[in-house]
């Protein structure tokens, strides 16, 4: 199943030499731009959005960043992409029913990835587990076999993880198109997998469906890490906010609050803010925790430098000490 070759570089608008640091930088910076929840266009930002985060999920992740660059320099944005086939090419492409390699393509949508990830960085068709229908040998015109269990991706944004959703997904196979509706609750994690019964590989013989599963990757948020339940924000402070204190008002998902930065901080303390993280199933809500960040101004004016200068001659404090 040819798909089309997508430039991740080239949507995060970066040189395929750039830094981790680059990468993450223009990835927060484009979605604070097309992030939903912001954007005046939520349909044409919704797209966009799920465009971005899946090139930062790739290109974010030096293991995956260093399988798709192994495709080559040749491929330009455009172009067709056809993976190996077989089982032991690229995942989810195709898979197998108790032996011989089976030939039933099939490809998702509306799960917020391309075909073009699912085909590189998807999940493999489960065994279906009918086997030979119990009778041994090659499986015969009568044998029955339950179906194969197609498992796939689906990009679960945090604000769907607090609340809840239902989403709408395709499976397009070799002889038919299924939509389903997808139940997203409240709770639910990274790497779970929500599964959907009967809705795989149709059975041979008369045999049962198989299952479907979605594994639940969240989309990358410009304003947090995730950590479990937990959620981690950057927060920069000038070198006076750490040094006598502040009120500042940090982004969580329900909206905005105010913290106090105690006089003193450090860059690198970590500030708990509790219950404001994503919701647990067993009950109750993580935390979010900021984690300070001192900058500089990148321009220093001739009076902040006497002031500077001043502040180090008056000063006592002698951090290698």
């Amino acid at each position: 199943m040819a798909v089309q070759y997508k430039d991740y570089y080239q949507i995060l608008g970066v040189p395929r030499t750039a830094s981790e640091a680059d990468i993450k930088k223009s990835f927060r910076k484009l979605a604070r731009e097309f992030h939903p929840d912001v954007a005046k266009d939520k349909k044409k930002a919704e797209e966009k959005f799920k465009e971005i985060n899946e090139a930062y999920e790739v290109l974010g992740d030096p293991a995956k960043r260093k399988k798709y660059d192994e495709l080559g320099a040749n491929w330009k944005s455009g172009a067709e992409f056809r993976p190996p086939p077989g089982p032991g090419g690229f995942a989810g492409g195709r898979g197998f029913r108790g032996g011989p390699a089976s030939t039933a393509d099939f490809e998702f949508g509306g799960t917020g990835f391309s075909s073009f990830f699912e085909q590189l960085f998807g999940s493999r068709m489960r065994e279906g587990g009918g086997g030979f229908g119990g009778r041994g040998g090659f499986p015969s015109a009568e044998a029955v076999e339950r179906g194969n269990d197609i498992e796939g991706d689906i990009m679960v944004s945090l604000e769907e993880a607090t609340r809840g959703s239902v989403r709408t997904v395709n499976v397009r196979h070799d002889d038919r198109n299924e939509t389903h509706q997808v139940r997203i609750p409240a709770g639910v994690g990274e790497g779970q997998k929500l599964r959907l019964s009967g809705r795989g590989e149709r059975g041979a013989g008369g045999g049962p469906s198989g299952d479907l599963y979605l594994n639940v990757r969240f989309a990358r948020h410009p304003d947090f890490d995730v950590a479990g339940q937990d959620l981690i924000h950057e927060l920069d402070l000038a070198p006076w906010e750490a040094a006598l204190g502040a009120e500042i008002s940090v982004p969580t998902l329900d909206g905005r609050v105010n913290i106090k930065i105690p006089a003193g901080t450090s860059s690198g303390q970590k500030l708990r803010v509790r219950g404001r993280g994503l919701p647990r199933r067993e009950g109750g809500h993580g935390d979010l925790f900021v984690v300070t960040r001192i900058v500089f101004p990148e321009k220093v004016t001739d009076a902040q430098k006497k002031l500077w200068t001043q502040l180090a001659q008056d000063s006592d404090f002698h951090p290698r000490d």
